[in-house]
């Protein structure tokens, strides 16, 4: 997948930083945006199936164990369907990454922020490709595992039910992190009639206040 630009106001959201910049974290935030523009190589993997719902939890096809837990249940809730999404940068990222550590504190974080928010693109982009030129659909926002009530333990089935190991690179570790780190496993419910919003995003968060990313969002209310 070609990336666009890497939106930089994504990326500061990231960093805490409101406003305009200061003149270091804007040069660094140009020097690493061009870097990673040379040498990310974002690709995707996903699966439409059907969804049953069970007292043991929500259930897609070919897809073992079940969905667990109420949040997932209330996210799928009136959905038929759903799509199953990994998306990955290439382990470049991790590189330039760790290379940024070794240099300061502050680089670190630009480009650990600015690989953040090209991820967080590419999904979006996948998610506009997969919808593309298909019916009208109701669908949810992406739910993540580890997210609300959801098991980050369901990651290494999620990843063997999209065979993302061998299609795109993309495995995990024992404790249940992606690898590469600047990876996204995700579901989104397909309804055939429209769905009531939900909240979503920290302020829904089981882990909300203990994470940056809820005190970045809080920063920028």
């Amino acid at each position: 997948m070609r990336l666009d630009p890497i939106d930089i106001s994504e990326a500061l959201r990231y960093m805490c930083v409101k406003g305009e910049p200061d003149d270091t974290v804007a040069e660094l935030l140009n020097k690493y945006s061009t870097l990673l523009a040379d040498s990310l190589n974002a690709r995707y993997v996903y699966r439409r199936v059907e969804l049953t719902f069970s007292e043991d939890g929500v259930r897609a096809d070919g897809l073992v164990p079940a969905l667990t837990g109420s949040d997932i249940r209330r996210h799928l809730d009136g959905c038929s369907e759903a799509v199953f999404l990994a998306a990955t940068l290439n382990s470049d990222a991790d590189k330039l990454i760790r290379r940024a550590a070794a240099a300061s504190a502050a680089e670190a974080l630009v480009c650990d922020s600015l690989c953040s928010a090209a991820i967080e693109q590419v999904c979006n982009k996948a998610e506009n490709e997969i919808f593309f030129g298909s019916e009208p659909v109701y669908r949810t926002w992406r739910f993540s595992p580890g997210y609300g009530d959801l098991p980050l333990s369901l990651q290494h089935e999620l990843l063997g039910f999209l065979n993302a190991g061998r299609r795109i690179g993309l495995t995990v570790n024992p404790s249940g992190m992606l690898v590469p780190t600047k990876s996204v496993t995700a579901v989104i419910g397909i309804s055939e009639t429209p769905r009531e919003p939900t909240s979503h995003g920290c302020a829904s968060c089981n882990m909300r206040g203990r994470c940056i990313g809820s005190r970045c969002q809080s920063a920028h209310q």
